[in-house]
């Protein structure tokens, strides 16, 4: 498609103030000049939560040829995502914080944090290192890239698992995701950061989770829709694996009634890996810098793979 380089920004569909003020002031600092929707070539989405909005707001942009998505998972907005536009989202702009919940969520269950921190007298000793351990990462994209190099001092053994094979830095080993049985078999931890298509919904299921360590966590940052929650639930109450770190649980929010909550082996976090407040700064970034590459005729960061919905 050929795109014109126009400088008419909408950012819509305002129904989050905070986030449209960040992101017009971003598309400004960047020299482009915010104009209604009926007049855009680019549209700046600025509210995450109202993908229902979407297709009749971009209606009113006949001449709209770029959209910007707020977020890395566009799982919302898949239904509209066509050959017409170009799309870009927020893939890798919350990969550094993501990173970082993850390295907590692996000390504190190494460590064994859940047990003592609910503990009210003098617990037995337990736990075991991280150093050295064999980590396995399912999905090879921003928030893998960040994760990386925060575990090399460590020491660990990491295997990737994702689409292709093709080698990631900083990774011993790199595999598809039909060797994702042999790559979970031997991991002291499975971190599943993925990004959620209809291939990968449902992978962490009970043949999975059978083919893991008993002594293995499973950490998911990546999207609640990756694991069969009754599967999971089942697996920490056999202890069929050591336990699960949650940041993203399906349904989401969960609610007060599920079992996960009960269980001693189960640590829930409130998708806590990258914060509204945490992110605000980092998607205003990733718009100022989109802009400035828009208005020079340079390839955008993020751009969508529109057949792989991400």
């Amino acid at each position: 498609m050929e795109i014109e380089r126009a400088n008419a920004f909408a950012v819509g569909p305002g129904t989050r103030p905070e986030m449209h003020d960040a992101l017009s002031a971003a598309v400004r600092e960047a020299g482009g000049s915010i104009v209604p929707i009926e007049q855009a070539h680019v549209l700046i989405w600025d509210d995450p939560g109202a993908a229902a909005a979407f297709p009749d707001y971009i209606s009113l942009g006949p001449d709209v040829d770029w959209v910007q998505l707020p977020f890395a998972g566009i799982e919302p907005f898949v239904s509209n995502l066509d050959h017409e536009h170009l799309w870009t989202s927020g893939k890798g702009v919350y990969a550094a914080p993501v990173a970082e919940w993850i390295m907590a969520a692996l000390l504190t269950s190494f460590r064994d944090m859940h047990i003592f921190s609910k503990a009210t007298s003098w617990p037995p000793q337990s736990g075991r290192n991280l150093l050295g351990a064999s980590i396995t990462v399912l999905g090879g994209g921003g928030i893998t890239r960040s994760l990386l190099p925060l575990l090399q001092p460590w020491g660990c053994e990491i295997t990737v698992v994702r689409r292709t094979p093709d080698p990631l830095p900083g990774a011993a080993t790199t595999l598809g995701l039909d060797q994702i049985n042999d790559a979970v078999a031997g991991a002291d931890a499975v971190v599943v950061a993925l990004a959620l298509t209809d291939t990968t919904r449902g992978l962490i299921d009970a043949a999975l989770l059978a083919e893991m360590r008993s002594d293995a966590w499973l950490i998911n940052v990546g999207r609640g829709g990756h694991v069969v929650t009754e599967d999971l639930i089942l697996a920490l109450e056999r202890d069929v694996i050591a336990g699960a770190v949650l940041d993203v649980t399906e349904p989401e929010p969960l609610p007060a009634d599920s079992a996960l909550w009960s269980l001693p082996n189960c640590i829930i976090t409130p998708h806590v890996g990258n914060t509204p407040q945490m992110g605000l700064p980092l998607i205003a970034d990733r718009v100022r810098r989109n802009t400035a590459l828009w208005l020079s005729g340079e390839q955008l960061l993020g751009v969508v793979d529109v057949e792989a919905g991400y």
